[in-house]
């Protein structure tokens, strides 16, 4: 006997290896999916955990501290003394007054841009609308510092180019049209002119993820562009508007850099705390009382947080996709 043949015999007389069931590929399957998905996620819970959660536990930390003074210069635990400060605080309700007057006259337009004008890019097919939408997303790219200067331009009567209805509006400096009266008009041009095209693109995307099928049914069933756009692209784009709504929200409550921009161009005539995050500002680096500010950054990510869930249940932002 060869040994080509005793190797088959022995082969032969081991048991087969059992072949996995459907239930343990389907184990396997999720296991596997289990662990890409951790990983994918693993950056994300790392730079959540550095520059969320720490900062907030430490905001808190030292929320709960007491504010060294003269008599005593010992910190300790303060208890909620630092949120009583805050609330007490004769330019708290101020700050947030102002802030909703800025939202108010912001938020709708932005909203009412960004859907409108989504709407219009997305059924300009072909060439025009790449073209719209490279001209809409230009403001965009001047961000921050550069949007500043242009408005600081914009709002000079000496040399805006729309000077000439500034002057006839009876403005002749830009100190008076940075007025406090007009800040909240003035600041919503100013973070509409950022934030619109970004979001015209955002949305826009949602927008070509809806399935040609669906257009292609309306216009079967008789539907007109403006019953598509009313009946069909705006409801399913919903969660897209409500992230828009959401994050634009949570910018506004954030807003530092222009107000303080615009009293420093206007010679200091407008209030140093307009807004929140300016107050929580004055009482860490005027007042140094920084379990104070820690307080009001607490009261601001409960505000934020609190709306921010609302707006996320009531758009169905991130539930499920209906199959």
């Amino acid at each position: 006997m060869t040994t080509d043949t005793l190797e088959a015999q022995r082969a032969a007389s081991r048991p087969a290896a059992a072949a996995p069931t459907p239930g343990r590929r389907r184990r396997r399957a999720r296991i596997t999916e289990a662990r890409g998905g951790w990983t994918l996620l693993a950056p994300y819970l790392l730079l959540l955990l550095v520059a969320g959660i720490i900062p907030i536990l430490y905001a808190l930390a030292t929320s709960l501290q007491r504010s060294p003074t003269p008599l005593q210069p010992q910190a300790g635990f303060g208890g909620f003394d630092s949120f009583v400060t805050v609330f007490n605080d004769f330019r708290f309700f101020d700050s947030f007054f102002n802030i909703f007057k800025v939202m108010i006259v912001w938020l709708p337009i932005m909203l009412i841009g960004i859907v409108g004008l989504a709407l219009l890019v997305h059924a300009s097919r072909g060439r025009f609308g790449g073209i719209m939408r490279f001209i809409y997303y230009v403001p965009g790219a001047l961000a921050g510092i550069a949007n500043f200067v242009l408005w600081v331009y914009l709002l000079n009567p000496a040399q805006s180019p729309i000077g000439f209805l500034l002057q006839n509006g009876g403005f002749s400096t830009i100190k008076g049209v940075v007025s406090l009266d007009n800040l909240p008009f003035i600041l919503a041009g100013m973070l509409f002119f950022q934030g619109i095209g970004t979001w015209i693109v955002i949305v826009n995307g949602g927008l070509n993820g809806i399935p040609e099928e669906i257009f292609e049914a309306s216009s079967l069933d008789g539907a007109n562009a403006w019953q598509v756009a009313w009946h069909v692209k705006l409801p399913m784009i919903r969660p897209w508007i409500g992230y828009a709504a959401l994050m634009n929200l949570a910018y506004g409550f954030q807003l530092f850099l222009e107000p303080y921009l615009l009293d420093q161009v206007a010679g200091g005539s407008l209030p140093d705390q307009y807004t929140p995050t300016q107050l929580g500002f004055a009482f860490a680096f005027s007042n140094y009382n920084f379990p104070a500010a820690a307080a009001m950054s607490i009261i601001l990510l409960v505000i934020t947080l609190s709306i921010g869930l609302l707006i996320v249940f009531r758009s169905g932002l991130f539930g499920e996709e209906e199959k």
